[in-house]
């Protein structure tokens, strides 16, 4: 089954929108239930083409009684139902509903409940990001879930940032990037040490990353690898053109770290230390932790889309590296619960290749491995390229493609789309 994600906004108000999706080639449209804030594009729509998302919003109608402390806002931009509309429509044009639930990224309930959001090693906030560890966050995120099985009536479920957030963020105008901090440092400020989350590692973490982040530069001293510091943009090269996906474990921990720095909103150095190097005989307590953070929230979230939902499948974006964070929360022993698990790839094809190799091996039976692709910039609007790259990622493992997006994309790259999909089959 091929995927086509997009918002709400992009059918409701749009009559041409769910056959201009079919015509795709797709069976599904992942469709946004609840997401975070964003400026979209809107390309065909035609009342507007680009809307101001100004806060992370809840797309079916919000029922004051269905929450605790924590309730999602409703969006002032589209209908308060708009999930509901859009769904119906497509329906109406054949293709199935998959609600795109987003959990934990949420910068206005994070700024509104500021003692529940992740926190780094210097006490910084990150309030885009709420933490797991917390009770009520947990409690947000099984409600949240509930909702939009019951009120949704989706075909399957997405589960994104089912775990924590970390340090890369695309918030308004971003101005990290001067710091020249690798992607290690990047993993090192992802960990989190809000109240419910530093007792979890090991006595003396918390000093430990903070004089991993500063030691270097303690004295104005830089580090080896400060000179090769250069924006990271996602590769463009035509998948024939790579090298094979590595296989050993070591290449496949590259990989991973490689992906981590690729997703990033700043300009990170190639790292001349690892995360575990950077922690050293802590590593694996804290690994140990954070992997389970995640872990027990993915797993308590699937029991109770069961309880609620038992024959509605259940889709997780993951991530094989135990020590990812973000939308693609870390999986690196894999979830038989869910029908589909989801790997980024967004960059490099030969380290995009790896994790989804590693996820195809991480598969109980009868469980499928989807590759989430950018039909976007800064991928070439050719259709034999991105042909290309989907048979790289189906040879990898996936035997599926999310594409990303087609409510964002031009006639232009819509087309791409379709084309690519259809000699890929």
């Amino acid at each position: 089954m091929n995927v086509a994600y997009a918002y709400p906004w992009d059918i409701v108000g749009d009559p041409a929108a769910p056959q201009r999706l079919a015509d795709l080639g797709v069976e599904a449209v992942a469709l946004a239930a609840s997401y975070h804030s964003t400026r979209a594009a809107t390309p065909f729509h035609p009342s507007h083409r680009v809307l101001d998302v100004p806060h992370a919003a809840f797309y079916l109608p919000v029922r004051p009684s269905a929450w605790g402390r924590l309730a999602p806002l409703t969006p002032t931009w589209t209908a308060p139902d708009a999930y509901l509309r859009a769904s119906e429509a497509l329906r109406s044009a054949g293709l199935q509903v998959h609600a795109w639930t987003v959990l934990t990224h949420n910068s206005a309930l994070g700024a509104a409940h500021p003692d529940l959001v992740v926190r780094n090693a210097f006490g910084d906030p990150y309030p885009h990001a709420l933490c797991p560890a917390f009770d009520d966050v947990v409690d947000y995120c099984e409600r949240l879930v509930r909702e939009v099985l019951t009120v949704g009536r989706p075909d399957a479920l997405i589960l994104e940032a089912c775990g924590p957030m970390g340090f890369g963020h695309q918030s308004i105008h971003e101005k990290t990037s001067g710091a020249d901090w690798t992607a290690t440092d990047a993993d090192l400020l992802s960990l989190c040490f809000c109240s419910a989350c530093a007792d979890r590692y090991p006595s003396g973490t918390r000093d430990r990353v903070r004089a991993a982040i500063d030691s270097a530069r303690a004295e104005g001293h830089p580090r080896p690898d400060d000179a090769a510091t250069a924006p990271v943009t996602e590769t463009t090269t035509p998948a024939s053109a790579q090298a094979t996906a590595p296989t050993s474990a070591n290449a496949q921990a590259s990989a991973s770290a490689d992906a981590r720095a690729s997703t990033s909103t700043d300009v990170l150095a190639t790292p001349s230390v690892s995360i575990e190097d950077a922690l050293g005989p802590l590593a694996d307590e804290v690994r140990a932790a954070r992997v389970g953070l995640s872990t027990s929230l993915r797993s308590h979230l699937i029991a109770v889309a069961r309880d609620t939902a038992p024959r509605v499948p259940i889709t997780v974006h993951a991530n094989p590296d135990p020590w990812a964070v973000g939308a693609f929360a870390p999986l690196p022993d894999g979830e038989p619960g869910a029908e589909v698990l989801v790997a980024n790839c967004w960059g490099d094809p030969a380290a995009d290749s790896a994790r989804l190799a590693r996820l195809a091996e991480l598969c109980a039976p009868g469980q499928r491995v989807g590759a989430y692709v950018l039909g976007l910039p800064p991928r070439p609007a050719d259709a034999p390229a991105l042909a290309d790259l989907l048979n790289t990622y189906a040879k990898a493992g996936a035997a599926e493609f999310h594409l990303y997006h087609a409510g964002l994309a031009s006639p232009r790259r819509l087309a791409v789309m379709a084309e690519a999909l259809r000699l890929t089959r």
